[in-house]
């Protein structure tokens, strides 16, 4: 099974709209298709984010959202610390992805992050989901 690590900006772009790529892949994950690999400082800023007012999820629904992700997730503890992103915040993805061995980050801001990461390719929702689902990029 394909294992990816979920960047925060993918949880959050689920949540806000129903229709996206974004949303396809947690769905994916949700139905045991894909591997979701996170580790509690990741599950720890999902949380955060998606508690945050302005962004107007009710809390039962980010509730019950984290309590999915959570029982979906394969957590990891990370033991080697990277430093080779632009945001130092988003190295604990890479980590994440180091120490599960995660085939894939999924990201919705590549800017910030190397195009790979050791044997871990850097994406977005709609590049995984063409990879994945060859006929979608048709």
């Amino acid at each position: 099974m394909i294992s990816v690590v979920l960047d925060t900006n993918v949880v959050v772009s689920a949540h806000v709209n129903s229709e996206g790529y974004e949303r396809y892949v947690i769905d994916l994950i949700l139905a045991g298709k894909l591997a979701s690999c996170a580790s509690a400082e990741i599950f720890s800023e999902y949380e955060g984010v998606l508690r945050r007012k302005k962004l107007r999820i009710s809390p039962r629904h980010a509730n019950a959202s984290l309590r999915l992700l959570r029982k979906a997730a394969r957590i990891v503890t990370p033991y080697t610390r990277v430093r080779a992103t632009a945001d130092p915040d988003d190295n604990k993805f890479l980590e994440c992805a180091e120490a599960s061995r995660a085939e894939f980050v999924v990201t919705g801001n590549k800017r910030h992050v190397p195009k790979k990461w050791r044997e871990t390719q850097v994406v977005t929702a709609r590049e995984l989901l063409e990879w994945i689902v060859p006929d979608l990029s048709r």
